[in-house]
């Protein structure tokens, strides 16, 4: 599959966040206000 989506260009939108940030979050999902994917930047976790 990634073979196929990397032959046609095929790619995920995504929005990278702190960790901190994960309530608000979770809040816009409920809200249907996201457009793309949530990712966690780890390296936030060493921010705490």
């Amino acid at each position: 599959m990634l073979d196929f989506c990397g032959e046609h260009d095929i790619t995920a939108d995504m929005e990278v966040m702190p960790i901190q940030k994960v309530g608000g979050a979770y809040e816009r999902l409920l809200n249907g206000q996201v457009k793309y994917r949530f990712a966690i930047d780890m390296a936030s976790l060493k921010a705490e």
